[in-house]
């Protein structure tokens, strides 16, 4: 396992595939382990790696991904294959915006389209269990949200505008309690208020 997760770091880092940072997913998976999580939707496949690393937590952890890009789709669902963890890793391949999922869950995890943050989250808050947590990564953007100088390009700048809105709306959300974190690229842990 520790092989396959080394060759998919390599291989993000060669190919310019955003996966999340070790500290973020190491922060991740003890939330899931503490939290004592059993079925996790994750929007945002890519590679897959996060999904392993988030099923390796325990053994009884289901998760639930989904993915558009069809050439990361592919890649991942031969990486969850070589895990050995294809009977509790099912990847979707489609928009999350375009499918509507019926289970519930007791950890969603956000980490695809930043500019869509705010709908992902307001979509897939239904199915959450009671006292489930939304998790939200690149919150700081490799920097950018706290260093706007820095920016260059005017896409760039619209992108972070609408990750500084998200932060915004998770503040100002009355049905959930959000906490942010400095670790990784910036993570936001949401819980459900009773």
């Amino acid at each position: 396992m520790d092989n396959l997760i080394k060759e998919m770091e390599t291989y993000a880092e060669e190919k310019n595939i955003p996966i999340m940072q070790k500290k973020g997913i190491d922060f991740l998976c003890k939330i899931i382990e503490k939290g004592e999580v059993k079925n996790i939707l994750e929007i945002g496949t890519a590679i897959g790696y996060s999904a392993i690393k988030m099923a390796n937590v325990n053994e009884t952890i289901t998760v639930t991904s989904v993915e558009r890009d069809e050439e990361r789709y592919i890649l991942a669902l031969k990486n969850i294959k070589k895990a050995k963890l294809d009977k509790r890793i099912n990847v979707i391949f489609a928009d999350a915006l375009n499918i509507n999922l019926e289970d519930k869950y007791d950890l969603i995890f956000i980490d695809a389209a930043k500019s869509q943050y705010i709908k992902f989250f307001n979509k897939f808050k239904e199915n959450l269990n009671p006292k489930g947590i939304i998790i939200s990564d690149n919150l700081s953007f490799h920097g950018y949200v706290e260093q706007e100088e820095r920016i260059e390009s005017r896409n760039l700048r619209q992108l972070v505008g609408k990750i500084r809105k998200y932060v915004d709306f998770l503040k100002d959300n009355k049905e959930f309690k959000t906490k942010f974190y400095k670790v990784g690229d910036g993570i936001a842990v949401s819980i459900k208020e009773d």
